[in-house]
């Protein structure tokens, strides 16, 4: 009835590995020193900043080029109107 994409069944199967092997997991109660902690926490804060600004950038870049598709027909549909006037002005 429902045919899944080959894309599909790998992300399956991955997401069926990482939550067996999650489950699995036993606690190790090793120490991080002050230098791994604070590299592994800037890292993740860098990455997750990075995404954040990879998906701003893709949302932000079509709406500005928008915006300003739309100030330039705005432009040029009032320099046509003051023609225009300008146009009856000089013909009384």
């Amino acid at each position: 009835m429902f045919q899944r994409t080959p894309f599909q069944r790998t992300l399956g199967l991955a997401s069926l590995v990482l939550i067996s092997s999650s489950l699995a997991a036993t606690p190790a109660f090793a120490y991080v020193g002050p230098g791994a902690g604070l590299t592994a926490i800037g890292t993740m804060i860098a990455v997750i900043l990075a995404l954040v600004l990879a998906v701003v950038g893709f949302v932000w870049y079509p709406l500005k080029r928008l915006m300003r598709k739309k100030r330039t027909a705005s432009t040029q549909e009032n320099v046509q109107a003051e023609e225009a006037s300008d146009d009856s002005r000089g013909s009384q």
